[in-house]
């Protein structure tokens, strides 16, 4: 349907041919929040982005096959096999390389990738995201910390093995000596990573060997990406932010816990220039996330009003388009070779 544009008043118009912005990535894992990830994908999706679906095995089949109904009208989604994720496991950690691998296996083009969960919201629009991802090509955006200086109590995550199961972890640990001439660091699971940063985990057998020695240790979606990236030349690249909220509680003696938001956070959740935040709960507090849904639409209002662009580009109903969400036992493997990269260990 043709809309008609009302100009009442003399405008600006732009007829530079538009610079090319970023594309995203996005990896998303879906547990037990299938209406809040519907919020999370509508307030995230945009054309030109993918959008890489991990449902755990864990999941109902009844919320599979709901998100599965929601996504199959949209071209630009794709699942990946599922498979048991278990929190603090290194579960974890395979899931987001499982999704690097089928990111970088087809044949999408995308500049830098985003993790996610169905507890996540975005602060900004796309439009200003997209905007930030091109005043910063070729960084990537990820909370370090020297684990000796920071995290010294939790060495023993990196000294001490154990055997998950698919609700947590039996036996008793065991333990195997430090990898020698690399340094230990943490952080939290949240990043953006360019896709040259994605290729180089993927394919370098460098990072192979961090990734057996993290197999079976606790925490390891903390501190795996941390340690890989510091040491090697990707330390150059690192900002220390992963621009995401996330809000720590107590959680006994010497634990700590994300948590829940509410609409009484609001404030703390405006204040800086974060994109993302989590965690939500609509059973425990709804209102929150209707807040910043508002916001979002006010903010890409804002985004648009200054500039009328007239792009000669086509446009088509999504409607009209099914979509090329593939079949969750489908992982493709045929990577594309890339020149060796040597670790550095800075120790």
């Amino acid at each position: 349907m043709k809309q008609e544009l009302g100009i009442t008043r003399k405008q600006n118009f732009d007829f530079n041919t538009p610079k090319k912005k970023p594309k995203i990535a996005y990896f998303i894992l879906i547990h037990h929040f299938p209406e809040q990830f519907k919020r999370l994908f509508k307030a995230i999706y945009h054309l030109e982005n993918h959008y890489l679906i991990h449902i755990d095995k864990k999941t109902d089949i009844n919320i599979k096959k709901d998100i599965k109904v929601f996504l199959e009208n949209y071209s630009n989604v794709y699942a990946l096999k599922s498979e048991n994720v278990i929190w603090d496991g290194y579960s974890m950690v395979q899931s987001q390389l499982n999704g690097m691998k089928y990111l970088l296996n087809r044949c999408l083009k995308w500049d830098f990738f985003i993790n996610l969960s169905d507890q996540d919201f975005p602060l900004k629009s796309q439009d200003f995201i997209l905007g930030f991802l091109n005043k910063n090509k070729g960084k990537n955006f990820i909370k370090i910390g020297n684990q000796v200086r920071v995290g010294s109590d939790t060495l023993n995550h990196v000294e001490n093995y154990s055997q998950g199961i698919d609700i947590g972890f039996s036996g008793i640990p065991y333990r195997k000596s430090f990898m020698k001439n690399v340094t230990w660091y943490v952080g939290g699971q949240w990043a953006i990573l360019t896709r040259t940063c994605c290729e180089f985990i993927y394919h370098s057998p460098e990072v192979k060997k961090i990734e057996n020695f993290y197999h079976k240790l606790l925490i390891a979606e903390e501190s795996f990406f941390q340690t890989v990236l510091m040491n090697t030349s990707f330390k150059e690249t690192i900002i220390n932010d992963n621009k995401r909220v996330v809000i720590y509680i107590a959680d006994g003696d010497t634990k700590f816990k994300p948590k829940t938001l509410t609409d009484s956070d609001i404030d703390l959740l405006i204040e800086g220039d974060n994109l993302f935040v989590g965690k939500f709960d609509e059973r425990i507090d709804e209102s929150i996330l209707n807040i910043l849904e508002k916001a979002l639409d006010t903010d890409q209002i804002k985004n648009n009003s200054n500039l009328i662009n007239f792009n000669l580009i086509s446009t088509f109903n999504i409607d009209t388009k099914k979509s090329a969400l593939l079949d969750p036992e489908a992982i493709i493997n045929s990577p594309t070779q890339l020149p060796k990269q040597i670790l550095n260990g800075n120790k």
